[in-house]
């Protein structure tokens, strides 16, 4: 499933079907890369909602359910992914996200689409409010 996807998708309750929002974003957690959290719009006059990734029940190509509509335990604080810049560990540009693959059940990062090329999870270093860092070359020992 793609971030893009996810963006804008209604988040409902199973017990009564109730709607808690859309998705907003998707917070990434590093080592090992995953999303951890789903931020989700739940009106002008109301605060965002923050839920866990294994919070939810179950995460269609239509809607997303979530087993509470209320705030859950503690995430990481919340970094763009998608929009964000690319920079190696030595600083040195590689262009810009335009998406991420991950998998709908473990929410787990499976690719990284950007302006230069996809980059597979093992390339991956950290995210920051900056840039994403990725390592040099192909993130595996030589062998």
């Amino acid at each position: 499933m793609l971030f893009s996807r996810v963006r804008g998708l209604p988040v409902l309750t199973p017990g009564d079907a109730g709607r808690v929002g859309v998705v907003r974003a998707l917070t990434v957690g590093a080592a090992p890369w995953r999303v951890a959290s789903v931020r989700i719009a739940r009106g002008r006059l109301r605060r965002d909602a923050v839920v866990a990734w294994s919070a939810l029940g179950a995460a269609g190509p239509d809607l997303l359910t979530a087993r509470s509509a209320e705030d859950s335990d503690p995430v990481p604080a919340h970094h763009e992914l998608v929009g964000s810049r690319v920079l190696t560990e030595c600083g040195e540009e590689r262009g810009t996200v335009l998406d991420a693959a991950f998998d709908p059940l473990t929410g787990r990062i499976e690719a990284v689409l950007t302006t230069s090329g996809e980059l597979t999870p093992d390339r991956l270093l950290g995210l920051g409010d900056h840039a994403l860092v990725v390592r040099t070359g192909s993130g595996r020992p030589p062998g």
